[in-house]
């Protein structure tokens, strides 16, 4: 044994400059060298009971080794690829008798132990390739040098290796029921619920564990360590590790990484020879999503999308140990929205529209003759819609509308139209629409660029309000009504009294002041004015005033409180 103590420190000494001892759970120093992750990162070691962490280049082989002092040892061996498939082989190294038959100690000269360690293959225990966790385990294996060979061909990776010679007291890995499957038990247009059976690392060996849920559109994770290598992604690739971690100053002079010092003490220079330098890849941000939940073995996922497929993953993680387990992942399409009725739209004929906030209707036309030209009247009684039209599936028009607009497309043969409108984000939006091949008189008034009422504060009295507003080089029909209102009263009412698509037929009686015609041909002189009479002194009225087309569909301007003179 004092032999293989001797082989091994021999073919680490190359890669440490500081003579460390062998780590081994016979040794009360246990606990000490798991503390000390340099030791292992530097030497190639594998701890006994304890996991550590490493780098893989592409093409590039690694190699550690793992001491077993007794024959009929228990030994396992587990092998957690991160975000890349690994090809790993253990073997177990035959090493060179004692040259005295007494017994005395004396080793073969260096040189020739390692000729003999490094060229015997030794002896294959066991091989695997590809991206799931897999281990090697055996209830009595004989003593000697292990040695675990790595290497990714796809690319550069991180892995994670776990040896121990009492595998039945560690377990640091947490169990999984009998049946290690997550269930999905509920679905959704934007949720789904899962459930998976209880570990019993909890339940039985009492030790605290917790869930982690993973979920993304891609695939399953086999391990939580491939989940964390997507997470760390960034704009450029994957950290590399740091010297004196995982590789040497001259392993990152080689490969294109800057060195420190130390690098420069042994004659390689920091800056790498383009030839040899690797590149660095930009890698797309990862739409993953971890969440840990404690405890708990149900869990509804949120804020999905429709008509999509996700991939669920279920990670119980030992707390103490930080060591996972992964479920057996599932996965599910959330349902589709529920679909839109088409609104048939008939020529000539105004069509009411209520479109829900951020929501959409869709619209067809679907004109019975031959035409020239499509004609389409909008009137956005609230607040701006977006609206756009495609013809057999051509896009021809993409516009915000607010208030009355009309737009006029070339028609085709036997063609058909599809009007998307969609909601803005404040709220629901309600809108009229008109569409027609044959726009002889407007169905809708036209109405001014500004639709302000304007009240004349200096011919207030406490009995009457003198107020004016714009008209068009069109004639039409405008209705003035007013409505006494609390002197308290706020924007918020007035929003609400800013349906301009609500006509005057909804309107008391009583709050009728009068109709009239008016238009002008000069626009600058397209100005009426009205004096309303009959008012209370020192009281407030909501005034409207609403034009009306030859269509008989109206549109109220921009209402307006007054208030008459308390004294006069």
């Amino acid at each position: 044994m004092v032999l293989l103590h001797w082989c091994l420190l021999w073919l680490l000494f190359p890669l440490s400059s500081r003579t460390q001892k062998l780590p081994t759970r016979d040794e009360e120093l246990f606990q000490m060298q798991i503390r000390d992750k340099a030791f292992f990162h530097d030497s190639s070691v594998i701890p006994d009971g304890a996991e550590i962490s490493s780098y893989l280049f592409r093409d590039t082989p690694k190699r550690y080794f793992f001491v077993v002092e007794e024959d009929n040892t228990p030994l396992s061996v587990t092998v957690t690829p991160c975000d890349a498939p690994l090809e790993w082989k253990l073997s177990l190294q035959e090493l060179p008798e004692d040259t005295s038959g007494e017994g005395s100690g004396d080793l073969e000269p260096l040189e020739q132990q390692k000729q003999q360690i490094i060229n015997e293959e030794g002896t294959e225990l066991f091989s695997y390739k590809g991206n799931d966790v897999e281990y090697f385990i055996s209830s009595s294996s004989p003593s000697g040098l292990y040695q675990l060979d790595l290497l990714s061909t796809e690319k550069d990776t991180h892995f994670k290796i776990y040896a121990t010679t009492t595998p039945e007291s560690d377990q640091p890995y947490p169990e999984l029921s009998y049946d290690p499957r997550v269930d999905v038990t509920s679905l959704g247009r934007t949720t789904v619920t899962l459930a998976w059976k209880p570990s019993p690392t909890a339940s039985l060996l009492k030790q605290p564990i917790q869930y982690c849920v993973v979920i993304n559109k891609e695939h399953n994770f086999k391990s939580l360590c491939a989940v964390e290598a997507k997470l760390s992604a960034d704009d450029a690739f994957m950290m590399a590790p740091k010297p004196g971690l995982d590789f040497s100053p001259f392993d990152f002079a080689h490969f294109g990484f800057p060195s420190d010092n130390s690098g420069k003490e042994r004659g390689f220079q920091a800056k790498p020879s383009p030839k040899l330098g690797r590149h660095v890849y930009s890698r797309p941000k990862v739409d993953i999503q971890k969440i840990c939940i404690g405890n708990k073995n149900i869990f509804t996922v949120s804020d999905l999308k429709p008509d999509t497929q996700y991939y669920f993953d279920v990670f119980v993680v030992n707390i103490n140990s930080n060591m996972s387990t992964a479920y057996v992942g599932t996965f599910a399409r959330t349902k589709e929205e529920a679909k839109q009725k088409t609104v048939e739209l008939k020529d000539g004929k105004v069509t009411d529209v209520f479109v829900k906030r951020k929501g959409a209707k869709i619209l067809r036309f679907a004109p019975v003759s031959s035409h020239q030209k499509v004609t389409f009247f909008i009137h956005s009684c609230l607040d701006a819609v977006q609206i756009q039209v495609r013809r057999d599936g051509k896009l021809l028009l993409s516009q915000n509308v607010e208030g009355i607009r009309q737009f006029q497309l070339r028609g085709k043969p036997k063609a058909k139209y599809l009007i998307r409108l969609k909601g803005n984000k404040k709220g629901a939006s309600m809108l009229k629409i008109l569409a027609t091949t044959r726009p002889t008189k407007q169905s809708f008034p036209s109405l001014p660029e500004d639709t302000r009422i304007k009240a004349f504060d200096k011919l207030r009295t406490c009995s009457s309000a003198t107020v004016a507003w714009l008209g068009t080089q069109e004639r039409n029909k405008f209705c003035i009504y007013k409505k006494e209102v609390d002197d308290n009263y706020n924007e918020d009412q007035k929003k609400r009294e800013q349906n301009q698509c609500l006509g005057p037929d909804i309107r008391k009686k009583s709050e009728k002041v009068l109709c009239k015609y008016f238009h002008s041909q000069n626009l600058q002189k397209a100005v009426t004015t009205e004096t309303i009479k009959g008012l209370q002194p020192g009281k407030s009225y909501l005034l409207d005033v609403y034009v009306i087309g030859h269509g008989g569909h109206s549109v109220k301007y921009q209402s307006k409180v007054v208030k008459t003179r308390k004294f006069c």
